[in-house]
C-alpha cells in the first residue's frame, strides 16, 4: 500500500497548541489533530500546509521546520507524516464546521488522538521539541 503524504502544522501559542478535531464521517472522526492535509500530486509540503491551513482556519501560515516525521499504517490506509512548526497570520477560525481549540501541553496526554500522532505528543509533553515558532 502505498502512503499518502500529509502534512500538519504545530502552531503553539503560550504553551498550548492549536487542535482541531476531526468531524463525523471522516477517517477517525472523534480524534483531535495538528491542523493540516493530503499533499496535492503537484505540491511541496509548504504549499499544501498553507493551503489547508487557509481552508480550514482562514489564516495564514508561515511554515517553519520539519519536526517531526512517522509513517503509519491503519488497516485500511498508510499515511506519511510530515509535522511542520507554523505561525499564523490572522486569527485562526474553524471554517469546516470543526471544533478547534488551544491546548496546553500539560492536557495534551488526556485528549483521543489518531496513533500516528503518539510520539509528537510524547515529544511535545516532554518538551523535546522546541519552543515556539517566531
Amino acid at each position: 500500500m502505498t502512503p499518502i503524504a500529509v502534512v500538519a502544522a504545530v502552531i503553539e501559542r503560550d504553551d498550548a497548541f492549536l487542535l482541531t478535531l476531526r468531524l463525523d464521517g471522516t477517517h477517525l472522526s472523534g480524534h483531535w489533530e495538528f491542523p493540516g492535509g493530503k499533499v496535492h500530486h503537484s505540491e511541496t509540503h509548504v504549499e499544501a500546509l498553507r493551503r489547508e491551513i487557509f481552508e480550514e482556519l482562514d489564516a495564514v501560515a508561515d511554515v517553519g521546520e520539519l519536526v517531526h516525521t512517522v509513517t503509519h499504517a491503519y488497516p485500511e490506509k498508510t499515511v506519511e507524516l510530515f509535522f511542520y512548526r507554523c505561525g499564523l497570520r490572522g486569527e485562526p477560525k474553524p471554517m469546516m464546521g470543526q471544533e478547534m481549540r488551544w491546548v496546553h501541553r500539560t492536557e495534551l496526554s488526556a485528549l483521543p488522538f489518531p496513533e500516528a500522532d503518539r510520539d509528537l505528543i510524547s515529544h511535545l509533553i516532554e518538551r523535546r521539541i522546541g519552543k515556539t515558532f517566531s
